[in-house]
């Protein structure tokens, strides 16, 4: 066990990386304070050993409620249009409470004047989150392992193939648990002052050929990347009930990532996280059954 933190808020604690990082810091004998937003799910959360409570972002006296006595937090929110203002309403009450440390998961590629809305709006969080907490640590994240479950499983399932608009760009794919490790490291470890910024990556980087190639080894079948443009695969994606914010916001990533803004590897996970980050062929195998169809 690390240093006495006292009892740390984990946002989000039943999304992905959310729900990774209770447990992750039940494991490590840290005590967790959970705040989720569907109380049909806190008895999950309540299992893994947190204490739990229902609030939402836009509830501050329900924030406040969340924050009471806590020092250390950990805050997450989906890519969703709202994402500054619940920042905001975060880091008011998180100042207004004396919280000390926040580690709050933002995006690779995040920076002024970016013109996709989500990934502005996280750098303008960052700059908020500065002003308001002595010590916060932004999770800058490559994209998800998860992303091909969301965006390639079925049709990898269904015609062993799938459809981006990478071009031949190169990324450090990285999995939720991964993201979590690192958190819970930064929120077990001791206080620091100012802001810092952690690139969280897979262990390599990689083109969509090689993903390809993975995916057909793993998975002992051929598998085949088909590189379409954004404007394709923007529609395909709206045409799939994609909320238009969201296929927006990918787009304008696979734009970023084409042109190589995503192409770097760190090792955080391990240095800060405490293990290995998985590889993406750790990750396929895992999920193997999302990937044939045998779920």
């Amino acid at each position: 066990m690390g240093l006495d933190t006292g009892e740390i808020l984990v946002t989000g604690a039943t999304g992905k990386t959310g729900l990774r990082l209770v447990e992750e810091l039940s494991d490590r004998g840290l005590p967790v304070h959970a705040l989720v937003h569907d109380e049909n799910k806190a008895d999950r959360i309540a299992s893994l050993g947190a204490d739990v409570s229902v609030g939402d972002f836009f509830d501050l006296a329900s924030l406040r409620e969340a924050l009471a006595g806590v020092k250390r937090a950990y805050f997450c929110y989906p890519p969703a249009e709202d994402l500054l203002e619940a920042s905001v309403n975060f880091a008011l009450v998180g100042r207004e409470v004396g919280l000390e440390m926040l580690v709050n998961v933002s995006q690779l590629h995040a920076r002024e004047g970016h013109p996709s809305v989500l990934t502005r709006q996280h750098w303008l969080a960052e700059q908020i989150f500065d002003w308001a907490i002595p010590g916060t640590a932004h999770l800058r994240c490559s994209f998800f392992s998860e992303v091909y479950l969301i965006v390639a499983g079925t049709s990898i399932a269904s015609n062993g193939s799938f459809a981006l608009a990478y071009g031949e760009g190169r990324h450090a794919p990285v999995t939720c648990r991964d993201v979590a490790r690192v958190a819970a490291g930064l929120l077990q470890g001791p206080a620091f002052r100012g802001s810092h910024r952690y690139e969280v990556t897979g262990p390599a980087t990689l083109s969509q050929a090689e993903v390809a190639a993975i995916f057909s080894r793993v998975l002992e079948r051929p598998v085949a990347y088909v590189d379409v443009p954004g404007e394709a695969w923007s529609a395909a994606a709206e045409g799939m009930g994609m909320p238009p914010f969201l296929v927006e916001h990918l787009t304008l990533a696979a734009e970023d990532l084409r042109r190589g803004a995503f192409d770097r590897a760190t090792d955080i996970v391990k240095q800060v996280g405490g293990s290995e980050p998985q590889s993406l062929e750790e990750f396929i195998a895992a999920h193997a059954p999302a990937f044939t169809g045998a779920q």
